[in-house]
């Protein structure tokens, strides 16, 4: 075969699909994967036809050392030229991952575990590494409450860090500059703020209580009472089993806010714009106390009176 008619034959056979197979194949391309190999790989899948022209295509037009590490989806019925393209602008594939409002980082973690984006583990420690919360311009000892619920796309190549700086620069993106200015003026730092407003996420799901919520949190810092908050129990119990108990609330941790005056050290969860929005702007009500109505909703009181009877209508209720 002459050059001139090897030459056509490869500038037809880059135009010309593997098959007409429509069910695509995934292919993860390793960092320093040998061309060789991913030919082999792409021949056996049935996604190119011939391993030989393949292989000649790329090498002749150069495009054998410009392919990009990532996980693809491809079609037989794509031509090598498509094929070739893709790999080397790194169209990778990409996962769709919502983080709902109220997740903690540890549920974070196993929502991108599942997904195949993360471990667990290594996800966890660069959460618990101050020094990486501080590159990330925040001023706590963890990013636990800093993961901003939102729906992210990120590929399997994405660095867990870089994940994290992600969800981190969402949350500040939300954070307008006038919430800055009434966190001064209510004497409270962003970390006050973003914790106060991580209790009230796990408190309700109801956008119009939030402020209400708020309200009654912010009430009881400003008479010193104790927040008495359940989820803040919950979170600094070890291994929790879904079943909180009488006992638990006297137990002594840094997140019992039964037992300790004031704020948590820090966020029980990852909390949604609206109740960040609410610990800053809570609503004005002499409320101090509230119980669940056992329907999403709560009874709010501003005496112990009155809250001893709604505790005792609605856990009556919950009884019979």
């Amino acid at each position: 075969m002459s050059a001139s008619v090897l030459l056509l034959d490869i500038l037809l056979y880059a135009k010309s699909p593997a098959g007409e197979e429509i069910e695509p194949k995934t292919i993860i391309i390793h960092p320093g994967e040998p061309f060789s190999g991913l030919v082999q790989r792409l021949y056996k899948e049935g996604i190119i036809s011939s391993r030989f022209k393949f292989t000649l295509y790329a090498r002749m037009n150069g495009y054998a050392k410009r392919i990009k590490a990532g996980e693809y989806s491809f079609f037989p019925t794509m031509s090598p030229e498509q094929l070739i393209d893709v790999m080397i602008s790194g169209k990778v594939v990409m996962h769709r991952i919502t983080i709902p409002e109220g997740f903690n980082a540890k549920q974070v973690a196993e929502v991108l575990s599942k997904a195949g984006l993360a471990s667990i583990f290594e996800f966890m420690e660069a959460i618990m590494d101050s020094e990486f919360a501080s590159e990330n311009g925040i001023d706590a000892s963890s990013l636990e409450g800093y993961l901003f619920p939102d729906t992210y796309h990120f590929s399997k190549m994405t660095p867990t860090r870089k994940i994290i700086t992600t969800m981190t620069n969402r949350l500040q993106s939300v954070l307008k500059p006038a919430w800055s200015k009434e966190a001064d003026r209510l004497g409270f730092s962003i970390h006050q703020i973003i914790t106060l407003a991580s209790i009230i996420e796990k408190e309700t799901s109801i956008d119009s209580e939030r402020p209400i919520i708020a309200s009654v949190f912010h009430n009881r810092l400003k008479k010193r009472m104790k927040l008495e908050s359940d989820p803040t129990v919950i979170y600094g119990i070890w291994g929790f089993d879904g079943n909180i108990k009488k006992r638990h609330l006297s137990e002594p941790t840094p997140y019992n806010t039964y037992q300790i005056h004031g704020l948590p050290p820090g966020p029980i969860a990852n909390p949604g714009a609206r109740s960040i929005e609410a610990a800053l702007f809570p609503a004005k009500t002499g409320f101090l106390y509230f119980v669940s109505k056992n329907d999403g909703t709560h009874e709010f009181s501003e005496d112990f009176g009155t809250h001893k009877l709604a505790v005792k209508k609605y856990q009556m209720r919950k009884k019979s």
